[in-house]
């Protein structure tokens, strides 16, 4: 009878520490895309970026070594407590581990923080603030593709040698332009160069002459456009508009996407220079990628954002596969510090304030003459060395790295 008892005892142990059965019921993976499917950003992420996870759990099946993989998707409208609404639901009634994508900086925070409640993982691939691997950052957080400290500061150091150190900034009115004009500053102020002049405006303006006008009236050198999607379509084509290249004034864009410049044509963003870690023409593995991607989407290309919903959450997939668990802080532990070989961002590792970190580069808007066809939208100018693409571990304020 002893040994009856021990025996079944351990067999109840051991059923109950078994991974797949405490952590992993029925081995399924719930994956959420939560994005813009209908606002200002619905071409940049949108459908786009549920192609690409279901593209990451397409491939990551023959890996999965038993694991399914179950992938949701809705749209926040832009507003973070409609995003927390759905991934709360996703959460406590549908299973979801891990909610990708992101869009809009004011809805990234308000789920990352709700998913560090949850201990579940926020993949932040598609939100640009930096606050995410700094004073916002999380054990359960992961921030792939960009951000604003990266995009500010390549852009700024290439114009200021260019002596283009006299800015004005439009700004869209949340977070994502309000922390692009706050790194971009910083690295200004501390190349010498000065602001003359910020405007900020809500998002979905579609007049922008009042502050283009302040912008020509200021006497700066560089118009730096702290916005994307429509916001930065509008803005960019009314800037043509205006005359606003052709008095002296250099256009930046701080976070313009493909999809933008597509939106936009080539002869009105033809000469913009920006920063970006992605592009679907760059190598072989891009192309290859993007092909794929291309023959669902009637032909289109991907953005960067939509690479990185791709890459987080294939590498997530792989963390769970490793760990056996759905435990948030677990699983971001097991991804974080591991060289990542990355067809779409090269090599890539996943830093401590949960940073991921990988070269960038900065490009150049064909001409028209230049280009080759549709999609053939960028030159190359230079390309930005991991250690000089993000921000600095210890620079952002991040509370988890005080007690290493």
């Amino acid at each position: 009878m002893p040994r009856v008892f021990a025996g079944m005892l351990l067999a109840s142990v051991l059923a109950f520490w078994h991974p797949a059965l405490a952590q992993l019921p029925d081995n399924v993976v719930r994956i959420g895309v939560l994005t813009d499917m209908s606002g200002p950003f619905a071409d940049q992420v949108g459908r786009g970026s549920v192609v690409s996870a279901q593209m990451a759990a397409e491939d990551f099946a023959p890996e999965a070594q038993g694991l399914k993989v179950e992938v949701l998707s809705a749209d926040h409208l832009n507003k973070p407590d409609v995003g927390v609404g759905i991934a709360r639901r996703w959460v406590d009634e549908d299973g979801v581990a891990a909610i990708v994508d992101l869009p809009n900086s004011g809805v990234a925070l308000a789920v990352a923080n709700l998913m560090r409640q949850k201990n579940r993982v926020a993949l932040a691939s598609s939100s640009a603030t930096s606050d995410l691997t700094g004073k916002a950052c999380a054990p359960t957080t992961v921030q792939w593709v960009s951000d604003t400290w990266s995009q500010a500061h390549s852009l700024v150091h290439a114009l200021l040698e260019q002596k283009l150190n006299t800015w004005f900034f439009l700004d869209v009115d949340y977070a994502l332009g309000k922390t692009l004009e706050r790194d971009a500053t910083e690295a200004l102020t501390a190349g010498g160069g000065k602001v003359l002049g910020v405007v900020r405006v809500p998002l979905g303006t579609t007049d922008f002459s009042t502050p283009l006008l302040q912008a020509q009236s200021s006497g700066a050198k560089v118009l730096a456009l702290a916005n994307t999607g429509a916001d930065a379509i509008n803005t960019i084509k009314q800037a043509a508009e205006f005359g606003i290249t052709r008095k002296g004034m250099t256009l930046a864009a701080l976070f313009l996407q493909i999809s933008d410049v597509h939106s936009i044509g080539l002869e009105t963003a033809q000469g913009l220079l920006l920063p970006a870690p992605f592009y679907w023409d760059l190598n072989d593995k891009t192309r290859a990628w993007s092909k794929r991607w291309s023959a669902r989407m009637g032909g289109r290309m991907p953005g960067m954002e939509h690479a990185g919903v791709y890459s987080a959450t294939m590498a997530y997939l792989r963390a769970v596969r490793e760990t056996r668990t759905l435990d948030g802080a677990k699983t971001v532990a097991a991804m974080k510090g591991k060289m990542i070989d990355d067809p779409l961002f090269g090599p890539t590792i996943i830093r401590a304030d949960g940073r991921a970190v990988h070269a960038s580069y900065l490009f150049r808007v064909k001409s028209p003459a230049e280009s080759h066809g549709p999609w053939d939208y960028y030159v190359r100018v230079a390309t930005i060395p991991p250690e000089k693409a993000f921000r600095p571990l210890n620079a952002g304020g991040c509370p988890m790295l005080a007690s290493r």
